[in-house]
């Protein structure tokens, strides 16, 4: 058994998942698995993942175990799979280990975008929501909704960044923090609100939360105890280049768009 860390931009697929019909980044790991011939086509033995992320959200330490041969490295999974797809590290597992089941914890990184944020009102509002809590007014599951979250904030340039660990999350709970904490910190919510949050009251309508968008979200870690990675140079330099060039990418879109919205406001004047 082998379990690798998978990178991956999820902004192209619909979530993690494999789902008929629709792009989805376990449907391009299964797809070159078989090319590979680790598999005939079904879901090899031993296949598991440590999280389902949603469409759009993207991971730098998604981890997937497989039954596969020693020669199918991290380089070797990249010679098959597409480009925002990148294999990293891997590590010999047991045959019993499990990525769901036998990981530790896991930690998201969301980035809230804010010169405006209180970055005071945002580290209020993350302190109130650490800790062990029913967190049912910030998911739609019915089931498996206390958790013990371990919230930090740190302030990047004109970015919040929140970073939050447990060891497994509801669907939507971080995105739907984020949405919280944005609320608090540009004023539009007073700390208080998040009491009535974690109550055991349901809360719907217009005073729910509801998620934040999920392109600034990242799956950034997964952690197995006694179980140590090991960096393939050339894939990880695969991965650094290709996640390079889109940021090279997306700054000079951000740029251009800037200059419209530049123009546009000049010419106003």
């Amino acid at each position: 058994m082998r379990a690798y860390r998978i990178a991956y931009d999820g902004q192209p697929y619909h979530g993690f998942q494999r789902q008929p019909d629709v792009e989805t980044v376990e449907g391009e790991l299964l797809a070159a698995l078989d090319r590979l011939g680790v598999t005939d086509g079904g879901v090899p033995a031993g296949y598991a993942a440590a999280g389902r992320t949603d469409a759009g959200v993207s991971a730098l330490a998604q981890t997937v175990a497989v039954a596969c041969p020693e020669w199918c490295t991290p380089r070797a999974l990249n010679g098959e799979l597409p480009p925002d797809v990148r294999a990293w590290a891997a590590a010999d597992v047991s045959t019993d280990f499990h990525a769901t089941h036998d990981a530790g914890e896991r930690t998201y990184v969301y980035d809230l975008y804010g010169p405006e944020l209180d970055d005071s009102r945002a580290a209020a509002a993350a302190n109130a929501l650490s800790g062990a809590h029913d967190f049912h007014n910030l998911t739609p599951d019915e089931d498996g909704t206390e958790r013990d979250l371990s919230l930090r904030i740190d302030r990047e340039g004109d970015f919040v960044t929140l970073r939050v660990a447990a060891g497994g999350f509801p669907r939507q709970l971080v995105r739907r923090v984020a949405s919280v904490v944005r609320s608090v910190a540009a004023g539009e919510r007073d700390p208080r609100w998040i009491d009535d949050l974690l109550g055991s009251d349901s809360i719907a309508g217009p005073d729910g939360v509801p998620p934040a968008p999920p392109e600034p979200l990242v799956l950034a870690d997964v952690t197995y105890p006694d179980v140590a990675f090991e960096r393939d140079p050339q894939a990880a330099a695969s991965a650094v280049d290709v996640f390079s060039t889109r940021r090279r990418e997306h700054r000079t879109r951000a740029r251009t768009a800037g200059r419209i919205a530049d123009g546009v406001r000049e010419a106003d004047r």
